[in-house]
């Protein structure tokens, strides 16, 4: 997050609180105020006084040792999801889908060269991919991530991909432009994608495109499963048909929704 903007309206207390809030990690839940500091290069005093406010808005509460982040955030993020629709109108079908293939189900948007989800159905298993809404990985080596790289035009991709990932991880494929290529242009020949343990080992999925109602992909929706349990031919043979039928009518009824005014119509003059 930039540290000043680019224009005159940039309120720069507002981005210097982001990124405390930011500064929160899964494997750093609670920060002491020297941490929040160095993380966010804000100076001490700085840092201390967006924590308390942060903590008079219920946004974070004080710890054992310092601060942590409260359930309020996820306010946040739910708002963004709640805007669109898009969550209200794909639950149901998600949790049809992971009926049929007792399978966990997610949507993830583009955030650079990463996905963010944004909405999940689980099921409990044994092993299974730790994911939660706002959990971010690397788009390319995801079967999410391809499906929303292949709908970029060139210059799209070349720009997104060039941003460094903000998850953390480091992928198990790690392809060269040619084969990148390629295996988006078969992505978008045949309108969903596979992956098979290229993100991490272990973790298959398939995954298809939501679409609004001028068809622009605006989302993507997969099933994952563990590869000890799930091979690849009952992947594609079972649970992808399931999987295209629930990403087709997710988009049809998130075109309908974008179809039903959002404001009353002004009632019409008496005709004297």
């Amino acid at each position: 997050m930039p540290r000043e903007g680019t224009g005159p309206d940039f309120i720069e207390a507002l981005a210097r609180g982001l990124e405390v809030i930011a500064a929160f990690r899964p494997n750093q839940p609670v920060m002491t105020l020297a941490e929040v500091a160095t993380a966010t290069k804000l100076a001490r005093p700085t840092a201390r006084r967006i924590l308390l406010t942060l903590e008079e808005l219920g946004y974070v509460r004080a710890a054992e040792r310092g601060y942590a982040l409260t359930p309020r955030v996820l306010e946040l993020g739910v708002a963004y999801v709640r805007s669109m629709g898009l969550w209200d109108i794909a639950r149901p079908h998600l949790e049809k889908l992971v009926a049929q293939t007792n399978e966990s189900c997610s949507i993830a948007q583009l955030d650079g060269s990463d996905i963010v989800y944004v909405a999940r159905v689980s099921v409990p298993k044994i092993v299974s991919l730790a994911v939660q809404i706002g959990t971010r990985f690397p788009a390319l080596p995801t079967s999410l991530g391809k499906v929303l790289l292949a709908a970029l035009s060139p210059e799209e991709l070349e720009t997104t991909l060039a941003e460094p990932t903000r998850s953390g991880l480091v992928p198990r494929w790690q392809p060269g432009h040619a084969e990148r290529d390629a295996e988006l242009r078969e992505v978008r020949a045949r309108g969903w994608a596979l992956t098979d343990e290229q993100l991490t080992l272990g973790i298959r999925s398939v995954a298809a495109p939501l679409r609004d109602g001028a068809g622009r992909v605006i989302a993507s929706v997969n099933v994952n499963c563990h590869a000890a349990e799930t091979p690849v031919d009952r992947l594609v043979g079972h649970h992808l048909p399931l999987l295209l039928q629930a990403a087709g009518d997710i988009s049809a009824d998130f075109a309908r929704l974008q179809d039903v005014p959002h404001t009353a119509a002004a009632a019409a003059p008496a005709v004297s």
